[in-house]
């Protein structure tokens, strides 16, 4: 074996992942505490010394895992040309932690008369939980990840996960930009131009980080003369806000909390280890063949470690290990990366960073990211399965709009009501849309998967993946009648919910009667 070996698996390329995967991260973490501090008012320093200190172990913890696990796998190989599997934060549910879980339950705690400060405990506790429960989860799928693979169409999985890019990832952070167009049109046109054209930026700056100096000189050079408009806030002073991710068992006083949020918190741990699995496929087919277990247990532990210590977001193997690869990326980036997340959270510059760093500049990266999601569930799903596809974005748009119409700055709370109970024709347009968006990730694969079953000439299967909606529609798994989204037992609600669940599960149960007498007929196409 070389004895330089060691020594070259670092190299000048890991400059470049370190840059990337650590703008990724920081863009999520920015966003995250965007939306908690900005958007619901949860109070900085639970979210600063709170939950980014674990949020922020188990990047660490992962990257380290994952950069030991490369240099086994050089060491086996006898090759120096080995990249370590990129991990960090996991876009789409993190986002969709923010806005569909942690968000709306302090909202919710505030409405039943907490202060500030008490909602916010609850509302990280509820985070915990939700991480340790998604761990455990991801844990035990790791060793069935290929079961799961099977189990559900990929136009389903990728749909799903497609449906939150697009509405939550692509059009959210799209809005932020649009407040402050000049900073985050001008980045989003360079990632666009590096990433999604693929042309060379000068001096071969990569395109995130070219975006990303953009908007910081744009931001900070014409913020202060005001040429921004009401767009620009000065940064506060530097605040070291140390946080120690101890291990402890606030997450059981959460427990009870995450019950409601299940149809949201179990899929997005599913989609987790589907996702690991085809990340693995795409490093095996770059030359790096990781065992796909281990790639798995590995993500999960970490996040499950992190829910222990108080994270709120989980962590997930990125996609991009062939093109970390390409730029030369081998075992440094992640260790590097692992360290400057880790130790940021503990320390708290990430803290400093996020408040620093307006959302406009940092949104055109997540704009990319859900970009590329989305496509990927086109390429990576055969032509004849697009429509299924397309279909599965459906409740995720209505998902949007519900959060945007329950915004109470744009639809007052008593107003939201009554047009909710309005029904002169029916369910009201209202409740439809915030039924249709509840649970809309499981919906999002049901359909997909009928849809999908169907294009095979598998009629049958159809009709029993529609019957299986219903009898989750009958206990709000999904299209949940009650506005935040909870689980019932049918009969325990009132005679009007009661009816609107009845509706919804008979429309199901219609239409997986039809399915039955047209799978009596000669097929045909």
């Amino acid at each position: 074996m070389n004895p330089d070996l060691p020594r070259r698996r670092f190299t000048g390329g890991d400059l470049n992942g370190v840059l990337g995967l650590v703008v990724d991260n920081l863009s999520i973490l920015a966003f995250l505490a965007t939306a908690l501090v900005g958007l619901f008012g949860v109070p900085a320093d639970i979210v600063f010394r709170r939950m980014f200190p674990g949020t922020a172990l188990g990047v660490l913890l992962g990257n380290l895992a994952y950069t030991w696990m490369a240099h086994r796998l050089a060491t086996r190989t006898g090759r120096d040309t080995v990249t370590a599997m990129p991990l960090g934060l996991d876009a789409p549910t993190s986002i969709g932690m923010a806005l569909l879980v942690l968000g709306p339950a302090f909202a919710g705690y505030r409405q039943a008369g907490m202060d500030a400060t008490a909602a916010g405990e609850a509302t990280w506790r509820l985070g915990m939980a939700s991480l340790v429960v998604m761990g455990v989860l991801k844990v035990v799928l790791s060793f069935f990840g290929g079961w799961v693979q099977r189990s559900v169409p990929r136009a389903g999985l990728l749909g799903s996960i497609a449906g939150i890019a697009l509405m939550l990832m692509g059009f959210l952070p799209l809005v932020e930009i649009m407040r402050v167009p000049v900073v985050g049109f001008a980045g989003l046109g360079i990632v666009l131009y590096a990433l999604v054209a693929k042309r060379r930026l000068p001096f071969g700056l990569p395109g995130v980080l070219g975006a990303f100096l953009v908007g910081v000189l744009l931001y900070y050079g014409l913020g202060p003369a005001g040429l921004l408009g009401t767009g620009y806030h000065a940064p506060g002073p530097w605040q070291w806000r140390f946080g120690i991710p101890w291990p402890t068992l606030h997450f059981v006083d959460g427990l009870a909390a995450t019950v409601p949020y299940l149809p949201l918190i179990l899929p997005f741990g599913l989609l987790m280890v589907v996702g690991g699995i085809n990340v693995t496929e795409s490093a095996r087919a770059a030359g790096d063949d990781y065992r796909t277990r281990d790639i798995l247990l590995v993500e999960a532990l970490a996040t499950l470690v992190a829910g222990f210590c108080g994270g709120v977001a989980q962590t997930t193997p990125y996609i991009g290990q062939p093109a970390y690869k390409a730029m030369g990326a081998r075992l440094g980036y992640t260790l590097v990366t692992g360290l400057v997340i880790g130790l940021g959270g503990v320390l708290g510059y990430l803290s400093n960073l996020v408040e620093w760093l307006p959302v406009a500049v940092l949104a055109p990266i997540l704009i990319f990211v859900s970009i590329g999601i989305t496509t990927q569930a086109f390429e990576a799903t055969p032509v004849r399965y697009a429509g299924a596809v397309v279909f599965s974005f459906f409740p995720a748009i209505a998902r949007m709009l519900a959060i945007k119409l329950g915004d109470p700055s744009i639809v007052e709370p008593a107003r939201f009501a009554a047009l909710y109970a309005d029904g002169v024709h029916g369910v009201s347009a209202m409740a439809v849309i915030s039924i249709l968006g509840n649970g809309f990730i499981i919906t999002s694969m049901v359909w997909a998967s009928f849809v999908v079953a169907m294009i095979d000439g598998h009629v049958r299967k159809a009709a029993g993946i529609v019957a299986l909606g219903g009898a989750l529609t009958a206990f709000g798994v999904i299209h949940s009648v009650d506005p935040i989204g909870t689980v019932y037992l049918p009969w325990m609600l009132d005679a009007g919910a009661r009816a609107m669940v009845w509706q919804f599960v008979a429309a199901y149960a219609a239409l997986a009667a039809v399915l039955l007498m047209l799978s009596l007929t000669p097929r045909r196409r």
